[in-house]
Formats: structure tokens, C-alpha cells, sequence
């Protein structure tokens, strides 16, 4: 399988270098190393520098977007479309100092506070097979789309404006809908339910949707227009039912959930307001949803749950495949990274996918999971180079290279200070 996923991109590098730069940083990122960036896959693969995967993810000549297209198509193609939901989020990587492409001081949730980050939204693909990622977009604050210098230095395209992170997600899940991808229902977190032009896009195109809002978002009901939590408060205790949001860690994921009619002036299609109460401490959670046809409350409950399946892949994709290892600077340098650690994350999801496929008759079996998958490959399929001569030309090729670094920072201070 890792060959036929090769072969589905190897169209996309017209010269045999890149090609087999694509593949030794795939098969880096599919490795058990700790840390996966170019000094140390590149150390791994048997390469004396890092300059081969750095001009690769910097100057070759490539597309990204081809990639991803390619990524998106392998996807949907072995996941199948049974309940396909498009799933919104956004992720931070922390970072050191002001360089980076697209890095400030910014709330991310990888911290759970104001940390210097880089922010970028992606778009995960679910099924019942399984769940990877099709496409990303880089947040750029308004520090950097009004710094015109600043974006130059590190190659963000001169035509690029800021873009908040729905219009960022609307875009995407746009690209993929246009390329012919069959999905029904669109799921993501405040950031993007309480932007309606998202809604709007979606509703034009019929495709439903369950997007979380807040406790003070107000919509309209017969009974007037209420704060989210105020329909709550007036619902009768019988409308409640018990139901999953599926399967997690601990087994299936109970709470008690009810639904309302709102916005019943709208044309084309229907609108609830669904509320989630959790068993234990009553803590409430909204969404507000849209469907062309009438829907089950299950229905609706099923595709709330569907969005925590992104949070399944940012968790194995940065843990697996180094999606937040980069160390690259520039604009191209990381939309290659991240396509290149999505794809090799989709080959974990849809090798553990087949397997579980195939064992499905079986009970005596425990389902693979990405994990394991990779557990696997790197002890089966890929062979490090481990021979001491290499090791030490690359320890005292990286000692020269820090030390150089080091003297550049300092005379850089230097010529600072007044």
C-alpha cells in the first residue's frame, strides 16, 4: 500500500530527485524517530547534511497543491463516503521567536492560552471506515497581511490578504465539495457555527450541517427570539433522551440531548437548535444545525459526534507523522511539510481501516490501530543507516552547522545594540 500511495504522486515531481525526496521524508515521517525534521531524517535515511530534504521542501520544483489534491482524492477514495462528514478545526504549534511564517502571540488550544504560535485550520475527512486529513490553510494574523516586508521575507504570495479562520474554512471545504467530494454534513466548534457566512455557503450548496455556538448566541423560536441556554431552560424534562455521540477511549459517550425547532421563516431546508447536557454535571453544550430533509434527532447526534474525530487526528498525526516538528520558515516550505505529514497520516488511517476491514469476521482479533500500523512499518519496511562512520560525520557536520548559527545570532545582537 505505501507503494501504491508513492505511485499516486510520484506524477507530480518531473524530475527523479524530488521524487526520491518525497519518498525518504515520507518514509522519515513514517519512522519510530523521536523528532522528525530534516537534520534528523536525513541522518536516518543515511545522508551526510540535511541540504537535499531542505532544497526539496524549499526549492524544488513542485506543487503542493497537486499533492494535496492527490492526498484528498486518495482519502475519499479508500474511506469510502457512508456517513461522510467534513470536520473544521484549527490547531497552534508553539514557537520561539518572530521569523516564522505566520507566528504571534495568539490564543491557541494546543496551550489553552495566549502562547507565540503558529495557527492553521484543517479539514479532516470522516467516515464510518475512518477519519484523515484532506486539506490545511495557514492563519496569518493582521501583524503580517499588513507587513507586506515581513511576508516577503518569508515568500508569502504578494495577492495574499488576512483571512479569518472561517472564511479559511470556507474555502476549503469549498475546494473539496467543487473537486467532487461526497460528503453530507459539515461539523465544527464555535469559531466556525458562529459565522454565517459559512452557514450560508453550506445551506446554498444543501449540504447539512452541526456547528457548536455558544450559551448567549441568540436564535429565533416561536417563542421568540431566545439566548441559546434560555431555549434550553424552558424545554419540558420528557424531550431529553440518552443517547451516544459514539465510541471513545472509555466505550460508547452518554449524554442527554434534545432538540428545537428555529429560524421557521427560512425557505429550503430545516433548522434546530441541539443541546447536549452532560450526565454527571449538567454542563450544557449548543449547536446549531441544517438540513434540506427532516432528521432524526439520533441523526443530528451522530454528526455532533463526528467532530471530535479531529482531534483523534491532530493527536496521531503530530504524534506519528511530525505535523508540528517542522522547523521550516517559509511560506512554500510549510504547506510541503504539513501535505507531506498529512499523507503519511492518511497511510496509517487507511492501512489500519483495511485491516479492521478484514478481520471484521473475525473475534479473535484486537483491530490495528494507527499506532500499531506504524509500530509495524518502521520495524518491517524501513531500514535506518546505523553505521558508526555516518553517524559521526553527521554529528560533526551539525556541530559545525550550530556553532556557525550561534555566531551569526551574535553578531546579529550585536549590530543591534546601540
Amino acid at each position: 500500500m505505501f507503494e501504491e500511495m508513492i505511485a499516486r504522486i510520484a506524477g507530480r515531481f518531473t524530475r527523479v530527485e524530488p521524487r526520491r525526496r518525497a519518498r525518504t521524508l515520507l518514509l522519515g515521517l513514517l519512522s519510530d524517530l523521536p523528532d522528525k525534521n530534516c537534520w534528523t531524517i536525513s541522518e536516518y535515511a543515511g545522508d551526510e547534511t540535511p541540504d537535499g530534504l531542505q532544497h526539496f521542501l524549499r526549492k524544488a520544483v513542485w506543487d503542493a497543491d497537486e499533492v494535496r489534491d492527490d492526498l484528498r482524492d486518495y482519502v475519499t477514495e479508500h474511506l469510502g463516503d457512508t456517513g461522510a462528514v467534513l470536520v473544521v478545526d484549527e490547531t497552534g504549534d508553539l514557537k520561539k521567536g518572530v521569523h516564522t511564517v505566520g507566528v504571534q502571540r495568539q490564543y491557541t488550544g494546543t496551550a489553552g492560552r495566549i502562547e507565540n504560535a503558529q495557527v492553521a485550520v484543517y479539514l479532516t475527512y470522516a467516515t464510518d471506515t475512518g477519519h484523515a486529513f484532506i486539506d490545511r490553510a495557514l492563519y496569518l494574523p493582521k501583524s503580517w497581511t499588513t507587513d507586506p516586508d515581513r511576508c516577503a521575507d518569508t515568500g508569502i504570495p504578494a495577492t495574499t490578504v488576512f483571512a479569518t479562520k472561517p472564511a479559511l474554512a470556507r474555502t476549503m471545504i469549498g475546494r473539496a465539495l467543487d473537486a467532487g467530494v461526497r460528503a453530507r454534513w459539515v461539523a465544527g466548534d464555535e469559531v466556525y457555527g458562529a459565522d454565517p457566512g459559512l452557514r450560508a455557503d453550506l445551506e446554498k450548496r444543501g449540504v447539512g450541517y452541526v456547528l457548536a455556538i455558544g450559551c448567549d448566541r441568540r436564535v429565533s423560536t416561536p417563542a421568540g427570539v431566545l439566548r441559546a441556554d434560555g431555549v434550553a431552560a424552558r424545554l419540558p424534562k420528557h424531550v431529553w433522551q440518552r443517547l451516544s455521540a459514539g465510541a471513545g477511549a472509555k466505550g460508547h459517550r452518554y449524554y442527554d440531548w434534545a432538540f428545537a425547532d428555529i429560524d421557521l421563516g427560512e425557505a429550503d431546508g430545516h433548522r434546530w437548535l441541539l443541546i447536549r447536557r452532560n450526565r454527571t454535571t449538567g454542563e450544557l453544550a449548543f449547536y446549531r444545525c441544517y438540513s434540506p430533509e427532516p432528521m432524526p434527532l439520533r441523526i443530528l447526534v451522530q454528526v455532533a459526534g463526528r467532530r471530535w474525530t479531529v482531534e483523534e487526528s491532530f493527536q496521531t498525526a503530530k504524534g506519528l507523522t511530525g505535523l508540528d516538528q517542522h522547523q521550516a520558515r517559509h511560506w512554500t516550505s510549510w504547506h510541503r511539510w504539513t501535505v507531506m505529514a498529512m499523507l503519511a497520516h492518511a497511510f496509517l488511517t487507511i492501512v489500519a481501516a483495511t485491516e479492521r476491514t478484514r478481520q471484521a469476521t473475525s473475534t479473535d482479533w484486537i483491530s490495528l490501530t494507527c499506532n500499531e500500523v506504524q509500530h509495524l512499518f518502521a520495524t518491517l519496511a524501513i531500514t535506518p543507516i546505523t553505521d558508526i562512520a555516518h553517524r559521526l560525520r553527521c554529528s560533526n557536520w551539525r556541530r559545525r552547522h550550530q556553532y556557525r548559527a550561534r555566531q551569526a545570532h551574535y553578531q546579529r545582537q550585536a549590530t543591534r545594540e546601540p
